[in-house]
């Protein structure tokens, strides 16, 4: 079977080059709908500051006897979603869009949810959730790219395989803290136990020996 030829007009495309130099990465091979890409992708955006949002939450207030490991996970996990935004925000400027960062509608342009919980299991369960959302989600854009926008696809099919890893990490860890008993209070209600225990203790607390 003969090999296809890789034909294309170079002056062709010179010209176009310098006649919408301020279209910046936009080229007349472009084939997508802009505007929908950019919609697209502004959603996805929103979704990765709320994951953001909510695993921060999750680091800060995590607490219980295996909590330690847990919370390195959520802030490295943290730390990946900002990437994310990052990457997708350079993106829609890239395709002459603005980033909606405006905090007013975020959690109704995400996919996932802000979802705190109430304990340590909850949490890693949120954020279980919140993943494969996202990972459905993300698969159903790079669907939709296709072939008219290959280098969006390739971040989003960037962005989901690391989506991918957060939630067998989830996954992982839920396993794990369910096999150790972890009782996983937040910190504030772990507080309150130990100071009920604290003041029970008190000779003038009305207790009788």
């Amino acid at each position: 079977m003969a090999s296809k030829p890789f034909l294309t007009d170079i002056e062709a495309i010179r010209k176009r080059a310098r006649e919408h130099i301020d279209q910046g990465a936009i080229t007349a091979g472009y084939s997508a709908d802009r505007e929908t890409v950019i919609k697209l992708l502004n959603e996805a955006l929103a979704t990765e500051i709320v994951c953001v949002l909510r695993y921060k939450y999750h680091y800060y207030m995590a607490s219980g006897i295996h909590s330690q490991a847990v919370k390195a996970e959520f802030l490295e996990h943290a730390q990946q979603e900002q990437e994310h935004a990052d990457r997708i925000a350079e993106r829609i400027v890239q395709l002459d869009g603005k980033p909606n960062l405006n905090p007013d509608g975020l959690v109704s342009r995400a996919h996932a949810d802000y979802a705190e919980g109430e304990d340590l299991v909850d949490m890693i369960k949120e954020d279980l959730v919140a993943e494969r959302i996202a990972i459905d989600t993300y698969r159903a854009i790079v669907e939709y790219l296709g072939a008219d926008d290959p280098t969006t696809r390739r971040v989003m099919e960037e962005v989901m395989a690391q989506e991918e890893e957060h939630a067998e990490d989830m996954a992982t860890l839920l396993e794990q803290l369910g096999k150790m008993g972890e009782p996983a209070r937040p910190a504030q209600a772990e507080r309150a136990a130990t100071t009920t225990a604290r003041s029970g203790s008190n000779p003038g607390s009305g207790w009788q020996h």
